[in-house]
């Protein structure tokens, strides 16, 4: 089959391919409940990927390992997303979305159980690979939301849905944490596989079926991927924008557990756990983008996030040896992550109604490939010099997306 150059030849191909084009969004957007569902399961999906960032202490008890290499474990849950929003995601365009969605929480299930029982480092490192690669079906799930949205409201019921996701990533340490220190690290992911089990027979049977939007062989489907990425400078702007944010982010939860479990603090499991409930507040200003991307306000309001984030470890840095000041630092640096991702999906979601599922692909995949390198030179900076360090790398990142965007504006 040859493949489409652009939007008008993909929308010549889903009217031969024998599909039927998606129905247009109801003018009054889907259901609250839907809304609430898709939030939730977003949310519980997505926070397996972060249940080992403050297990990282104990995960090196436990296997005798050292910082960098305990490290590598959220490096290769996140390498594994990156992986399935480049080979999973895109699928969502040319298959059924529930079924789609059925299949990799079925095989999460797996990984996380696999995980748990896991007899070394080595295999637990496999299984958050794999758990990484199917951990993507929340990102079938964004754009299933953004489909069943009009135009007017979209950036308001994509950043609910979004709020539901992020509040699942912040959340994840907390539970994680209380978690292990009540039991095992291992009882965190064998109680998670009974959670996911419970939500793939929810969603089976509430979800309403999605037709798909297009018929594309496998590899034309990855090829238009990529192309979108050329075709675009819009989306790839935003994806860069967002892996220097991701990779920001992704310093300073990885590393936090060190610091907390050090000098002057020495925390236990359970006190990192709660210091990680600074982070939720953060996601308070997903619904809050959403509306602002919905009003035009795109530019500004990224530029005063990157602006934040750089001030947020700014903060970090001068508070090592405050508790309250980290957590402020951990508030505003999550507020502006999920500012920028929620006005990057606006922006992204609107150029090729009928490539959501691979535009969301190329988008995310970008930018978790920024988190998976956040994750790794956080490691190897509070290695080799502490915090100071640390904190220096993670303020650079979004100063670098700040400076782009100044250029932009200027040119």
């Amino acid at each position: 089959m040859s493949q489409p150059n652009g939007p008008a030849s993909l929308a010549k191909t889903v009217r031969g391919s024998g599909h039927p084009a998606p129905a247009a969004a109801p003018q009054d957007g889907p259901p609250r409940r839907l809304v609430v569902l898709l939030a939730v399961a977003c949310g519980l999906t997505v926070a397996n990927l972060y249940y080992a960032q403050p297990l990282l202490s104990e995960l090196r008890r436990s296997f005798h390992i050292g910082t960098v290499t305990a490290g590598s474990l959220v490096t290769a849950g996140q390498l594994g997303y990156a992986l399935g929003l480049l080979l999973v995601v895109p699928l969502g365009d040319v298959l059924e979305k529930r079924r789609l969605a059925t299949l990799l929480l079925t095989l999460t299930v797996a990984a996380l159980a696999l995980a748990g029982l896991a007899p070394d480092f080595g295999v637990l490192l496999a299984a958050s690979l794999v758990l990484g690669c199917t951990l993507t079906v929340a990102q079938i799930l964004v754009p299933y939301a953004a489909d069943l949205a009009p135009d007017a409201s979209r950036g308001r019921v994509v950043g609910q849905v979004m709020s539901g996701l992020l509040t699942g990533i912040l959340l994840s340490r907390t539970v994680g944490s209380l978690i292990a220190d009540a039991t095992s690290w291992r009882a965190v992911y064998l109680g998670s596989a009974a959670l996911m089990t419970v939500l793939t027979l929810v969603l089976r049977s509430t979800l309403p079926p999605r037709q798909p939007a297009a018929a594309l062989p496998y590899g034309a489907l990855l090829r238009s991927t990529v192309r979108l990425l050329r075709v675009h400078p819009a989306l790839r702007r935003r994806a860069l924008y967002q892996a220097a944010m991701f990779g920001a982010f992704s310093v300073f939860w990885t590393t936090i557990s060190f610091v907390l479990t050090a000098a002057p603090f020495h925390y236990s499991q359970w006190q990192v756990g709660l210091f990680a409930l600074a982070g939720a507040g953060g996601a308070l200003v997903a619904p809050l983008a959403g509306r602002w991307a919905d009003r035009g306000l795109v530019r500004p309001m990224t530029a005063a996030a990157f602006v934040a984030a750089a001030a947020a470890f700014g903060l970090a840095a001068a508070g090592r040896h405050s508790v309250l000041a980290l957590g402020a630092a951990a508030v505003l640096l999550d507020m502006a992550v999920q500012t920028t991702l929620v006005l990057g999906q606006h922006i992204v979601y609107a150029l090729d109604s009928a490539a959501r599922a691979r535009l969301n692909s190329a988008y995310m995949a970008t930018f978790f490939v920024g988190g998976a390198v956040g994750s790794q030179a956080g490691s190897a900076a509070y290695h080799l010099g502490g915090w100071p360090l640390t904190t220096a790398l993670g303020a650079v990142l979004p100063l670098l997306a700040l400076t782009s965007t100044i250029r932009l504006r200027r040119g």
